[in-house]
């Protein structure tokens, strides 16, 4: 029997792809859109009728994903390439470049995923010169395409109050590739889009399956690369002195630094130069125009035969506007739509305990006033980490009494910002000792201890039936040199497989019907809420300053994200040092000031951690926090809806802002805030748009 060459099997491997994809290809509808109404309308106030689809050219050559808010078109032949994308909304053309649709550096050797060859001009992008652009031998090559039915990324079980219910629909498309060198058979890069209803946003990623007998080095995956028209003319200038496209807003889920910001915890978006368009205007070719996703310090791992590796998911958000109040209110809507999740906002006291005694104690004041959970706080006398049956018993005794009255009943437990053991400490590079974590010493998510600590999470929650996790870290990032720890090899790997294993604890939660507070970006993985933004020592100032600073936090934390999403403060008792001037015990003794920073985060749609041993210590006090409790539910909807902030808090006049939702009964609800110690009259101009 005679042997088949590699080139030509894999030429009939390719043959037959083309034929399933052409069989593929006829059954999608074929593009006709001349008109879409959506166009007219803006999807913020009015919902897009238009459904996602995935469409094929009359010619057979393209692929068209649309929605009514987007289009984005891909060649096929001879390769597979990204060649219009468009906001409908405002008519943006964002290419002026073919580049390829991933790039994957494998042992050191870079290959383009997709792509054509030969556009000499690099300023725009004309169809007709499509048919003269060829594939490289070397580069991953399309085999066949696949449309189905947008998946969720994560089955969130919800089981509390949330003002989105439902998981996104819309249409996934997968194109296969493979490559034609011998060094890489078996390797084969699947490149997904989702393509969402209602929102002009596609979630792009790849993944890249193993199916030989090798083990290959995975040095970097780019996931997205596309030549982006420029923002500004500049005939001089270094790339990070000019704008960045405003037409196009990116988020990945590889995000963390700290900030309760997504643009600073960012670890994935490069905005570089591109020395093939030569008719730009800057002299030296350095207009920051060519987007790159990828992780910095990430993957670096080593692909074992039959492994998947999965990429970041990079969300790409088309804007039509430079006003950030529009921009924020279209992040918003994205977050309520890919991580419905992140609408649950369950209304919680963060109890500081010794004994079980005082847990019963705060369920039935919970109870007694319309709260919906406890959370055991940091100082309190919970454990997460002792798995011992006497330990899982008696909270599951507590989880349950809780359950009977109604309450949900969370803790806090603490992965960083300790030291464990030179063993399983992360190992700096540098001095190939224990430290240089984010915080000096931590453990490594990776080690025999952080393996560990993430099975014993699990089994807490599955044994006692504990509702709320508050984690503590891990913090940014940590890289770690060990090259003994189970959980990964090495330096290279340790930043990205400490995130798996991170995230595969997030959705075993997320997937449980765990609500998860974490202090970073984590949001589409699965967790549900972060600070909003403050100074800690902050609440040891006086209850009067708090006031304002909390509106000013509450105005500056809504923007870019939701109240649901965001988590104030409010230290019932001492907190990071004050005097009596800062706390609000005895309770009775301080009910306007008490009222006071309820009413204003409930009226935001925040949820604060009430931080102390009760809720109430007289039936005053009882009433005054079961009314307001009483009114935040009866205007829950429209309290959790998005904010129009109208005036930053400042002590010297009024302040306030209004939520907005064209889609409820009542569309809208204003805040006011008066901070003097007169009586004013003013006549207040209230953007009524949304």
């Amino acid at each position: 029997m005679k042997k088949i060459s590699v080139a030509v099997l894999f030429f009939l491997v390719c043959f037959l792809a083309q034929i399933v994809a052409q069989t593929a290809t006829t059954i999608l509808p074929v593009w006709n859109k001349r008109y879409d109404k959506n166009t007219l309308q803006d999807w913020l106030v009015t919902p897009v009728t238009s459904k996602a689809q995935v469409y094929t050219s009359a010619d057979g050559k393209d692929i068209i994903l649309y929605n009514g808010l987007l289009k984005r078109v891909f060649r096929l032949k001879p390769n597979v390439a990204c060649t219009d994308y468009t906001n409908l909304a405002n008519g943006q053309q964002l290419l002026r470049s073919i580049k390829p649709e991933a790039s994957i550096t494998i042992d050191g050797r870079t290959y383009a995923v997709g792509g054509l060859h030969g556009q000499k001009e690099n300023a725009y992008l004309l169809r007709e010169w499509l048919d003269n652009y060829t594939a490289n031998d070397s580069d991953f090559h399309f085999l066949s395409y696949k449309v189905s039915e947008l998946k969720s990324f994560i089955n969130w079980k919800n089981n509390r109050w949330a003002t989105n219910n439902k998981n996104a629909t819309g249409k996934q498309l997968i194109c296969k590739y493979a490559s034609s060198l011998a060094s890489l058979m078996g390797i084969i890069v699947n490149v997904q889009y989702e393509l969402y209803d209602g929102l002009p946003l596609i979630v792009k990623s790849i993944s890249i399956e193993n199916n030989s007998n090798n083990t290959f080095k995975i040095n970097r995956v780019i996931n997205e690369i596309l030549g982006l028209v420029e923002e500004e003319s500049a005939v001089v200038g270094k790339p990070e002195e000019m704008k960045k496209q405003h037409g196009i807003y990116v988020e990945t889920n590889y995000a963390f630094n700290n900030a309760m910001r997504y643009d600073i915890s960012d670890q994935t978006t490069h905005w570089k130069t591109d020395p093939s368009y030569t008719s730009q205007v800057n002299y030296n070719y350095e207009t920051p125009c060519l987007l790159e996703i990828y992780p910095e310090k990430a993957p670096g791992i080593q692909l074992q035969p039959g492994e998947l590796f999965k990429s970041v998911r990079t969300h790409e958000l088309l804007m039509d506007s430079y006003d950030r109040q529009r921009r924020g209110l279209m992040i918003r809507k994205m977050y309520r739509t890919v991580a419905p999740w992140t609408t649950q906002n369950p209304i919680f006291m963060h109890l500081v305990s010794s004994n079980d005694e005082e847990v019963r104690s705060a369920i039935n004041q919970c109870a007694a006033t319309g709260y919906e959970a406890v959370i055991l706080s940091f100082g309190s006398h919970l454990n997460m980490e002792d798995s011992s049956i006497a330990n899982i018993n008696r909270w599951k005794i507590l989880s349950d009494y809780a359950h009977s009255k109604g309450i949900l009943l969370g803790g806090y437990s603490l992965f960083s910002s300790r030291r464990i053991s030179d063993e399983d400490d992360v190992i700096d590079v540098k001095t190939g000792k224990p430290g240089g974590a984010f915080f000096g010493n931590a453990p490594c998510f990776g080690s025999k201890w952080g393996l560990s600590y993430r099975d014993k999470i699990k089994y807490f929650f599955a044994q006692t039936g504990f509702d709320i996790w508050e984690n503590d870290g891990p913090y940014p990032g940590d890289v770690c040199a060990s090259t003994t720890h189970p959980g990964h090899k090495g330096f290279d790997d340790s930043q990205w497989r400490q995130m798996e294993i991170q995230k595969d604890l997030y959705h075993w939660l997320n997937e449980s019907g765990i609500y998860i507070n974490v202090p970073d970006w984590y949001f589409l993985d699965g967790t549900n809420k972060i600070a909003i933004g403050y100074r800690e020592v902050n609440f040891s100032l006086s209850r009067e300053q708090q006031r304002i600073l909390n509106r000013q936090n509450i105005h500056d934390g809504t923007i870019e994200k939701t109240g649901s999403m965001s988590g104030g403060f409010v230290p019932l008792t001492k907190y990071q040092g004050g005097d009596e001037t800062a706390v609000l015990e005895p309770l009775s003794k301080h009910l306007k000031d008490y009222e006071q920073l309820m009413v204003q985060y409930y009226g935001a749609g925040v949820q604060a951690c009430y931080r102390g041993p009760r809720l109430y210590d007289n039936e005053a006090t009882r009433q005054m926090v079961a009314g307001t409790i009483s009114w935040y539910k009866k205007y829950r909807e429209i309290l959790n809806a998005d904010m129009i902030q109208l005036r930053r808090a400042d002590g010297r006049d009024w302040d306030g802002f209004m939520h907005v939702n064209p889609q409820l009964k009542q569309k809208g609800f204003v805040m006011l805030y008066n901070p003097t110690n007169n009586k004013i009259t003013r006549t207040i101009k209230l953007p009524l748009y949304y």
